[in-house]
């Protein structure tokens, strides 16, 4: 119960086993759910969106409360949901229905915000294994850096071709997991009176070596799709994993978030994975993202990177001063430029176990403060 009000849980929402504790009840095919007049709802996306009609009848006439429920999801993906195929944006700016999402949100839309990728990365006994590995890393190393990409996004592109035509995508372990025609950018970048925005885009996966075993088979097939991150890894949630060598055979990381061009952050494993690993890392992300870090108790390397970009708020700029930054570190003593690093990096591995157990045990907590705020459980 919630108040005068018991609580559904959809066995899809993502938060179930931190609120199952609390829950009068579940369900996991809404169509064939008995509704509980009165009843608080959380639902997860994919029925949500399959019963999103019935969903706003039951709404719109008081006969339950409706809290769609997708922290996997950052808030601008989530905005976009609820505005194009979910069809209830109107509902939620009324704060007639609630959401749970993974990203920071402006505070028209009542969002309650779930770090859901950080306590993952901890959950995997073979993860556990390889971080333990990372003790046994070279001090000399054959790449300077990590640089992972999956979907091709604006400044993942920009960040790719910059490398390229500077010679650093050579020095670096990178991948880029789909494949797609140049396309007009609001980001610019040329060379000899090309616009490298529109060049296309190949598909570069990792070597054998670096894959995690259990994907290193499907790196030689043949993929059916331009986007070719569910066939690697066969419909799983493959970025989750992790192996030794990549971080190993590289001084540090560079991040290209999901969220870039947007006011908010969005947490997801690729922040998570270096810090689990021990590694240092330049971020391409919004602007604060460093900030919004250090506030929730990790630390950065302002003591041996100029730190400077992540508060430029114009978008092209901030990715030119990345750019600048990965060209200046890879200039330096980088062996040298890692020591520095220990200290922070230590920390950060102590602060991502701590946090694990902080942000799933608070959440029950939060959720119910978040629901009487609104008056959902009246």
């Amino acid at each position: 119960m919630l108040g005068n009000r018991k609580l559904i849980l959809d066995t899809f929402c993502e938060v179930y086993d931190q609120l199952k504790p609390w829950s009068d009840g579940e369900f996991w095919d809404f169509a064939k759910h008995e509704v509980v007049s009165g009843a608080i709802y959380m639902i997860g996306r994919a029925q949500f969106n399959h019963n999103k009609d019935h969903i706003r009848q039951l709404v719109e006439s008081d006969t339950i409360k409706a809290i769609l429920s997708n922290p996997a999801e950052g808030s601008q993906t989530l905005k976009a949901h609820c505005e194009g195929v979910h069809r209830c944006a109107d509902l939620v700016l009324s704060n007639r229905m609630l959401l749970v999402g993974g990203g920071d949100m402006d505070s028209s839309w009542p969002c309650l915000q779930y770090d859901s990728f950080l306590p993952k990365i901890l959950d995997y006994n073979e993860n556990i294994a390889e971080i333990a590995r990372m003790r046994d890393a070279p001090e000399v190393k054959p790449y300077k850096f990590l640089f992972l990409n999956g979907r091709i996004r604006g400044h993942r592109k920009f960040l790719i071709e910059k490398f390229k035509i500077t010679g650093l995508l050579d020095h670096s372990i990178w991948t880029c997991l789909e494949s797609r025609q140049g396309e007009k950018s609001r980001f610019e970048l040329t060379c000899d009176g090309r616009d490298l925005m529109m060049e296309p885009s190949l598909t570069k996966l990792l070597d054998s070596y670096y894959e995690v075993n259990r994907y290193t088979s499907n790196i030689n097939n043949t993929f059916q799709n331009s986007f070719v991150k569910f066939e690697l890894f066969g419909n799983e949630w493959g970025e989750i994993y992790l192996k030794a060598e990549p971080y190993m055979d590289t001084y540090f990381s560079v991040i290209t978030e999901t969220v870039f061009d947007y006011p908010y952050s969005f947490r997801t494993e690729k922040i998570w994975k270096p810090i689990a690993m021990g590694h240092p890392f330049v971020v391409a992300a919004n602007v604060g993202y460093l900030k919004d870090l250090r506030n929730m108790g990790f630390q950065t390397f302002g003591h041996v990177i100029d730190e400077s970009y992540d508060l430029i708020e114009d978008g092209q700029q901030r990715l030119n001063r990345i750019a600048d930054v990965v060209r200046d570190l890879c200039q330096q003593d980088l062996a040298s430029f890692q020591k520095e690093c220990y200290n922070v990096c230590e920390h950060n591995q102590q602060q991502l176990a701590a946090m694990r157990i902080k942000v799933r045990a608070e959440f029950p907590d939060r959720f119910q403060q978040f629901v009487r705020k609104y008056q959902f459980d009246e």
